[in-house]
């Protein structure tokens, strides 16, 4: 044990098998020490709970994926005139999460916030995680899962396909350029502390192994200067695709001729959404860092403190977008975009809606207090209704608002079925499987970041 080091309690609970720091910052020796020890230590019993947890949910995604890949989307409750249903939902769900990671790395890397540092790593395998999720519902989408390659924008010089006009093509390129650039960046701030896991380690083949990832790291200076170029080059390209990218699943909407889509306030406020609910899963994973692997003089209460306070801007943002919703329908007096809004609120999908406002819009108040942003519990508790919250309203927005289109007489509820509850359950095993082996061979935080922060902070000796 450091000498500055003693037992982590977080909600009254201690950490079985490691310690954290009692000062938030130490020397870059002891910062590459606690990092790497993560991984060289033995594997803690939380983590295999949560392993095979999440082997059991994947191989839910498997049987949800190859029955409705086979058998067609009629598994889902879909109909007409509700043709999109838990496929798109998730979709917008999972494209969200991701974009905090991104947003933290790149966006906060421009405007030199060093306390990104304590994030940007997993936030950044979060994404990476979370866009293959996304991925695959266009395809499931399709019923036809062979034609896969009619919405890539490959050369068109049949006139046949793929249709430029149509959102899934949109969808295609930007995940597409997004989790290319996403792994790109990843993968290059990686890179040095590969080099520091290939000297840590003992075995032979597990230096061979972080040895050739690190693809011959010295830490030179002219290692260090063509990497900061790079990452700095990768960052502005990055975040601009965080906003294009979501920006383009709203547009997806206002294109089409449904109640309740006609609002230009649509892409701001889909970035907005997935920014929150982005940020919403990386305090989750930042406290359970915190207390699981006793990284508590790593990721502070100032670290936490800064990405509540950012997750209470982005969803005062989209709490706005809920009251320009309404009250857009009020000015307009459009006789269907009233009689959405009422169903919305007072009528079949009322609890739905009312469970999003509450969980997006009302809980997160409690963020205005310090107290309450520096509280462990309470956070994960806040950041949990959020992750509801934001799924109800991708529910909220889709099946509902299909459900009463402009022709009366097709007005209709969307009707639940067991592969719809799949489809939500299900791919959280695809995202948890990669990103628990990720936690346990990979540095969860960046290894020079910290240690520069440590020294610019005084904490070294």
């Amino acid at each position: 044990m450091l000498k500055d080091e003693k037992p982590f309690r977080a909600a009254g609970q201690a950490s079985a098998t490691f310690e954290s720091e009692a000062r938030p910052w130490s020397t870059p020796g002891e910062v590459t020490n606690k990092v790497t020890s993560v991984i060289f230590r033995d594997t803690p019993l939380w983590w295999w709970f949560a392993f095979v947890v999440s082997l059991g949910l994947l191989g839910l995604y498997v049987v949800m994926f190859l029955s409705i890949a086979i058998r067609g989307t009629y598994l889902w409750g879909i109909n007409v005139p509700v043709v999109w249903g838990m496929g798109i939902v998730n979709l917008i769900f999972w494209i969200g999460i991701g974009h905090a990671g991104t947003f933290i790395s790149a966006f906060l890397l421009l405007m030199r916030q060093h306390w990104r540092g304590a994030f940007s790593r997993f936030a950044e395998a979060m994404t990476l995680f979370a866009v293959a999720v996304a991925g695959i519902f266009p395809l499931l989408h399709l019923g036809r899962i062979e034609l896969f390659y009619y919405i890539l924008p490959y050369p068109n010089t049949m006139i046949l396909h793929p249709q430029f006009r149509s959102p899934l093509v949109w969808d295609s390129l930007a995940i597409l350029t997004y989790a290319t650039v996403s792994l790109i960046f990843w993968y290059i701030d990686l890179i040095p502390d590969l080099g520091a896991m290939r000297d840590k380690a003992k075995r032979l083949w597990v230096k061979r192994a972080y040895g050739a990832a690190a693809m011959g790291w010295r830490g030179e200076s002219r290692h260090w200067s063509a990497l900061h170029r790079t990452a700095y080059m990768l960052a502005a390209i990055a975040t601009p695709l965080v906003i294009s990218v979501h920006s383009v699943i709203g547009l997806d909407f206002a294109v089409a001729q449904v109640p309740g889509w006609h609002h230009t306030i649509f892409p701001p406020f889909f970035v907005a959404g997935a920014i929150f609910s982005g940020l919403a899963m990386v305090l989750i994973f930042a406290v359970l860092f915190r207390s699981g692997f006793g990284l508590s003089g790593l990721i502070t209460d100032n670290h936490i403190d800064n990405a509540a306070k950012l997750m209470l801007v982005t969803g005062l943002i989209v709490t706005y977008g809920y009251l320009i919703e309404n009250f857009a329908a009020w000015f307009t007096d459009h006789d269907y975009e009233v009689a959405l809004a009422v169903e919305r609120a007072l009528g079949t999908y009322a609890p739905l809606y009312w469970g999003m406002i509450i969980s997006n819009a009302v809980i997160i108040q409690a963020l205005w207090f310090k107290r309450v942003r520096r509280n462990n519990t309470a956070l994960v508790i806040i950041s949990i209704f959020v992750l509801i919250g934001m799924w109800l309203e991708r529910f909220v927005i889709v099946p509902v608002s299909l459900s009463f289109p402009y022709l009366e007489s097709g007005w209709t509820t969307f009707q639940w079925t067991i592969w719809d509850v799949l489809t939500i359950v299900a791919p959280f095993g695809l995202f948890l499987v990669p990103m628990l082996l990720f936690m346990r061979f990979l540095p969860l935080l960046p290894i020079h970041e910290t240690q520069q922060v440590a020294i610019e902070e005084g904490g070294h000796e």
